[in-house]
């Protein structure tokens, strides 16, 4: 039965997707009661999720069995699980994808986060997990580092769908949305059809907080203390302010009547770290339309519980968004520097999640032989 909660969130305008992905939520039928139970209408995975889910499961044995048999390597084992896993996840979110018109039912899929900086690696890996999941309704993830911003160029116009990821800052995300338009442009002039490309562009939410609040508690002053659990807020409706100019005017008009679609803000990070904070204040607050919000089940099923939805919080709360970082430059907050540790810290994590995922394979591997 439909949680009234969340079908009301997914009313005003927002796409529901589960951050987290696993062969046992596949296998036990998890995934598919959250799409009829939960208004899920996605999933985003990362090296985080995967490295979990390899490691806690026994869903994955026999085809690690296989893999062992064969003697795969631990790259080819990786590429193999996660490529089955998110194949499978596609075919769940297949009816989705169809009655969306190809905006939801999406299921992405990250590039190897340690080339996050080689554009001519993660251009070519992307184009490389695309063919390999082949499957219309995946998105490609790729960050939004300096590297990145010119992969996420090459590969939409070579037709991929991609999910730009960690993104922190609204001039990284000012550049992000950039690099789609050309992209775009590209893939035009190459003949590709528009209709069939989508993108997402995912704004961390919950982090912003939790570096900004450590710096503000390190001043101490009252006017900072006062301004803890405002900035990821702040910056998400300054981004989507960036984000309703980035696709007006004729640029867009044209690349519109080719069949292209928004790149759709995606909240990310929306966990809340901090326990004196609502536990679902990165769903409530950034409620508006035309935005996807992707949750652990965690929050999710906070929301189910207790959340509300107020109406859109976000449309015209860009001034009033822009006083919270004025202040926040006043009492001391170096924000250029904040961006830059967020996105250091945000590929260094998936780097750390990646080499547990290859410990992982490589003990399971080395266990079946």
């Amino acid at each position: 039965m439909t949680n009234d909660r969340l079908a009301a969130l997914s009313a005003a305008g927002v796409s529901i997707w589960l951050d987290d992905l696993s062969r046992e939520r596949l296998q036990t039928g998890n995934l598919q009661q959250l799409i009829t139970d939960y208004s899920v209408v996605g999933v985003t995975t990362n090296p985080t999720i995967f490295a979990s889910a390899l490691s806690d499961g026994a869903a994955y044995d026999q085809q690690v069995r296989e893999l062992a048999a064969r003697g795969a390597t631990v790259e080819d084992a990786i590429r193999e699980i996660t490529v089955a896993d998110v194949q499978q996840a596609c075919d769940v979110f297949s009816g989705t994808w169809e009655n969306t018109g190809g905006v939801d039912g999406r299921v992405s899929l990250e590039v190897d986060p340690t080339i996050a900086r080689d554009t001519d690696a993660t251009t070519a890996q992307a184009i490389d997990l695309w063919k390999a999941v082949d499957r219309p309704n995946l998105l490609v993830k790729i960050p939004a580092t300096e590297a990145g911003l010119p992969a996420i160029t090459q590969s939409l116009a070579e037709g991929v769908s991609v999910n730009v990821t960690l993104i922190f800052s609204v001039e990284r995300y000012r550049a992000v949305m950039g690099a789609y338009l050309d992209g775009l442009e590209q893939a035009a002039a190459n003949g590709q059809e528009l209709s069939r490309i989508s993108s997402v562009a995912s704004f961390f939410v919950s982090r912003v907080d939790s570096e900004i609040d450590k710096r503000l508690e390190a001043i101490g002053t009252d006017e900072a203390l006062a301004l803890r659990g405002k900035a990821g807020v702040a910056n998400s409706r300054l981004a989507y302010a960036a984000f309703q100019e980035a696709f007006t005017g004729a640029r867009w008009d044209n690349l519109v009547k080719l069949g292209a679609k928004a790149q759709r803000p995606l909240w990310a990070s929306t966990g809340v770290k901090n326990p004196d904070y609502s536990d679902t204040l990165y769903v409530t607050e950034l409620v508006v339309a035309d935005t996807v919000n992707t949750m652990p089940e965690k929050t999710l099923r906070a929301f189910a519980d207790h959340g509300e939805v107020q109406g859109d919080r976000v449309t015209g709360t860009a001034a009033e968004a822009q006083e919270v970082f004025d202040a926040l430059e006043r009492v001391g907050v170096d924000l250029t520097d904040v961006f830059l540790a967020l996105e250091n810290e945000g590929v260094d994590k998936f780097e750390k999640s990646w080499s547990e995922l290859q410990e992982s394979v490589k003990g399971q591997l080395e266990a079946a032989g």
